[in-house]
């Protein structure tokens, strides 16, 4: 997703704000890089999707499209277990008889995304639940009328 920033990975690193601290110069340098833009963007699809999947309830179309669009989501955000390499323990060195870093030791952010196993899932569930609704079983499935 770097494609979207101004700047790249490496500097980034150097730019995060520690847990429940602010850093002026840290939320200026993404601001210039449109860290923030791309996450409000980002959370605005999140929750356009959600509603539409909500929306499935009354309309099976709408429904349709919105778990399908949750398990395309997903998918992407998959991805990044094979992309990113923070979302791997790092070395840090310990005398374990075995090394436990790299996979499949997951980081926490790659246990925030492995959370999207189960919303791929669940949109693959809604989309063919919906499409059933759409199709109507009389011996065979055909398009209601």
């Amino acid at each position: 997703m770097s494609f979207f920033y101004n700047k790249k990975a490496p500097e980034y690193a150097a730019y995060k704000n520690p847990e429940g601290k602010t850093v002026q110069k840290n939320i200026d340098w993404h601001k210039e890089n449109h860290t923030y833009v791309f996450a409000y963007g980002l959370g605005t699809v999140i929750i356009i999707i959600g509603l539409l999947t909500l929306l499935g309830i009354w309309s099976a179309k709408i429904g349709f499209i919105g778990g399908l669009l949750t398990f395309g989501m997903s998918l992407v955000t998959l991805t990044f277990l094979i992309t990113t390499p923070e979302v791997y323990v790092t070395n840090l060195g310990g005398d374990f008889p075995t090394p436990q870093f790299g996979f499949p030791y997951l980081s926490g952010a790659g246990r925030l995304v492995l959370k999207d196993v189960i919303m791929l899932g669940a949109g693959l569930i809604i989309a063919s639940d919906n499409a059933k609704k759409l199709l109507k079983f009389d011996g065979k499935y055909r398009l209601q009328q």
